[in-house]
């Protein structure tokens, strides 16, 4: 029971990856909602680099469906328990620039915690 949970919680988050990512290719003016005070929306140099942390959050999301599809669990689980490292590491830098921390904590410490929740759900 709890592996399928925790499958389904990796789905979810493999959909949000890739719905953040189309998000952030498709309308760079939404990284103002990342946390980092300032953030130049609307700079076309800056919306290029927004689009190519999207498509690699496209990819990582992609990539956990893969997973889903071809390993096993356990190889699932360890794969988003490594991914959780993205949204701790994110958490950090919004910290460091100032942002508020109800954006660091609420949002991206959430996110790692869901995520190394879930795969240790996976390799239970």
């Amino acid at each position: 029971m709890l592996t399928t949970i925790a499958t389904v919680l990796a789905g979810l988050l493999g959909a949000a990856l890739i719905f953040m990512g189309g998000n952030a290719f498709m309308r760079p003016q939404a990284a103002v909602g990342f946390g980092i005070p300032d953030t130049p929306a609307d700079d076309p140099a800056f919306q290029h680099w927004l689009r190519v942390k999207g498509l690699r959050e496209i990819a990582f999301g992609v990539s956990i469906f893969v997973l889903m599809l071809v390993a096993t669990t356990s190889v699932l689980g360890w794969y988003v328990m490594v991914l959780a490292a993205i949204p701790a590491g994110d958490a950090v830098v919004v910290l460091r620039s100032g942002g508020p921390k109800a954006t660091a904590y609420g949002v991206h410490v959430a996110t790692a915690v869901v995520m190394l929740a879930t795969g240790i759900g996976l390799l239970v």
